[in-house]
């Protein structure tokens, strides 16, 4: 028998109250039947996450940097691994909780069209094309390739989603035909045809007046009829109550329900399905509209393996969680995620200098996390990779806080930092925001609006140390944390060298100290546009794609959308559109992105390869004709 018919076999022996109650996320156990309870909310954005110990890998705005869709397969793979080694011993409970089942809410494939946006690093940043390869590479990895799925993959937010966080619930997002063909809808369909993903997640907001999760021309008419898409359709938390509590489209809950369900969505994440009963009984929804749900949703658990002793998983033994292969798998991501945006000669810093190691993002193991994590055992601060690195003598000054003034009456750290910038031979500035200021809706409690920014510049506090320190005069690196775009003008202009790291995972700080001392050559690139200005950017509620990312922008950013440099020099011989010899005609092996872009209409990425560079090697890199979207 198939996984259809096993499921629709063990459905239509349930009642249509047990069939109601598989459609919501906690779906209760029916011990009659054999059904175990399950909770269907699960992530792994990056890692398997929320749910205790694992391998906590760069951010996925950190990942989309290193421009490598097998390093990010193979991040999906670790990941998938050590989220059913989790759920095999889970299992023996008999039961699942939420966070630790098989159905999980990633990736984000969402635009990050403008930096205000606190959820953007969770994103591949602002390039369609990108965004679709490397959500193709996580799913693949996340899914495996055998009999049984390895886990299910959801690409969310269904659609149209990048901010604001405070209007989400009943925003309105106007677009026009060629932003949702060429833009907002692109990586959805290329995972789609690429990756065959499990389910797809609708967004709250609503999409030219009609509510996402409850959109018949975005989930019947593109999703399932246009593109052809067979898996399941799950909501976001809360995203049905939505459609009459936010957006006013239907008169109560039980309307709300009955439309999400006609238009597709057979999983509720929340309680509005609750309401399905009533609408049942006040003929808005069919007993088969409900049955074809609950078939669907077990179909999924049965590709799963979820009833079957003999797949393929379930021996995937729990020391797999942080193991050592997995370890040197982050760190390789974390430096190739590493983006140097200039160097005047500085990097690599000599062994055996004296460093002064300045700035609260520092010892900061929040900005190596991200949002949507786990919790690593062992990780690796700026800080501690510094002093691990063996390689220098390490002065440490925090000399400001992150966010709020100090208050000098109880502290002065700034003479601190002064006194060892004076020591040092070289001054290492760690500098940047992290995730409890920028995030999802109230889940960043320092962030200036909901979650998201109101201002690109750094926090005040840090820009007067950075100003204090560099005009002590010393050679002075900065590295900056962040999950999107800074201000780094004052830096491109007074610093000999500036790092951007994003949210580079649990390995981070010894990534970056390999790269500061020149044990790896830095080969990241930028996958979004460093603004100066908000004041340079439309509105954040208008979604239109003019005058935004690297496509569209007609201003002068401080670092494009691509940039980024390496230890050595790398020669790119065009010999046609499709068709490059990359040589390195400097003095460092290096890894090296190459992005290849369509001209016309307008600037656009068509493919990129990473490939690696012995010194002095060549290699002939020819891409395929039919990619890109531009």
């Amino acid at each position: 028998m198939t996984f259809y018919e096993r499921a629709a076999e063990l459905v239509s022996k349930m009642t249509l109250d047990e069939k109601i109650g598989q459609l919501s996320n906690v779906a209760p156990a029916i011990e009659r039947l054999g059904v175990p309870a399950y909770d269907w909310w699960n992530e792994c954005l990056h890692g398997a996450a929320r749910e205790g110990t694992a391998t906590v890998f760069p951010q996925a705005i950190s990942m989309a940097a290193c421009f490598n869709t097998d390093l990010v397969e193979q991040v999906g793979v670790a990941t998938s691994d050590e989220a059913r080694a989790k759920y095999n011993e889970y299992r023996k409970f008999g039961y699942t909780l939420i966070y630790q089942g098989l159905t999980e809410c990633a990736p984000n494939i969402n635009i990050f069209r403008d930096p205000r946006w606190g959820r953007g690093q969770e994103t591949y940043g602002e390039d369609p094309y990108l965004t679709g390869r490397m959500g193709t590479a996580f799913i693949k990895g996340l899914q495996g390739n055998g009999k049984y799925r390895k886990l299910d993959a959801t690409l969310k937010h269904f659609a149209v989603h990048s901010g604001p966080e405070s209007l989400r619930h009943g925003f309105n997002a106007v677009v026009s035909e060629k932003d949702l063909e060429e833009t907002y809808l692109y990586a959805f369909k290329y995972c789609i045809d690429h990756a065959d993903p499990s389910a797809i997640m609708g967004a709250y907001n609503a999409v030219n007046g009609e509510p996402a999760s409850g959109s018949k021309w975005l989930l019947v008419d593109v999703l399932k009829n246009k593109w052809g898409f067979k898996g399941y359709m799950v909501s976001d938390d809360g995203s049905i109550a939505d459609i009459n509590l936010g957006h006013n489209y239907t008169k109560d809950e039980t309307e709300s329900a009955a439309l999400a369900l006609k238009c597709g969505c057979q999983m509720n994440i929340g309680f509005s399905y609750a309401y399905l009963k009533e609408a049942y009984e006040r003929g808005l929804v069919t007993e088969d509209d409900i049955t074809k749900a609950a078939e669907k949703l077990f179909e999924a658990r049965f590709r799963l393996g979820m009833f079957d002793d003999d797949c393929e998983y379930n021996d995937i033994p729990y020391d797999i969680i942080e193991c050592e292969k997995h370890r040197k798998l982050n760190l390789k991501i974390a430096e190739e995620s590493t983006v140097l945006l200039k160097n005047d000669g500085i990097l690599p810093l000599k062994e055996g200098i004296t460093v002064a190691v300045i700035g609260p993002m520092a010892d900061d193991s929040t900005v190596l996390l991200g949002n949507y994590n786990g919790t690593p055992s062992m990780y690796t601060t700026i800080l501690r990779g510094m002093h691990e690195s063996n390689s220098c003598r390490v002065l440490y000054a925090r000399g400001s806080n992150a966010l709020i003034p100090q208050l000098r009456t109880k502290e002065h750290p700034i003479n601190e930092a002064i006194i060892a910038a004076r020591k040092a031979d070289v001054v290492l500035l760690c500098l940047g925001i992290n995730p409890s200021m920028e995030g999802e809706e109230n889940a960043a409690p320092n962030s200036a609006d909901h979650g998201d920014r109101i201002t690109l510049d750094l926090p005040a506090p840090q820009l007067e140390l950075a100003n204090i320190i560099l005009a002590e005069g010393k050679p002075t690196v900065l590295v900056n944390t962040s999950g999107s775009c800074i201000n780094l003008d004052f830096a491109k202009e007074k610093c000999n060298a500036v790092i951007q790291s994003f949210y580079p995972g649990a390995e981070g700080g010894r990534a970056i100290a390999n790269i500061l001392f020149g044990k790896t050559s830095p080969s990241g690139r930028l996958p979004v546009t460093f603004y100066r200005s908000v004041d340079d950017l439309p509105a954040f509620e208008d979604y239109s794609m003019k005058g935004r990312t690297y496509k569209f922008f007609e201003g002068e950013p401080v670092y494009e959308f691509g940039y980024g440099l390496t230890y050595s020099d790398i020669e790119e011989d065009w010999k046609d559109s499709h068709t490059v010899v990359v040589k390195n005609n400097g003095p460092y092996d290096t890894a090296y992105s190459v992005l290849r872009y369509d001209r016309l209409p307008y600037k656009s990425l068509a493919d990129f390869k990473k490939i690696y560079l012995k010194v002095g090697e060549s290699q002939l890199i020819k891409f395929d004709k039919s990619e890109g979207n531009g």
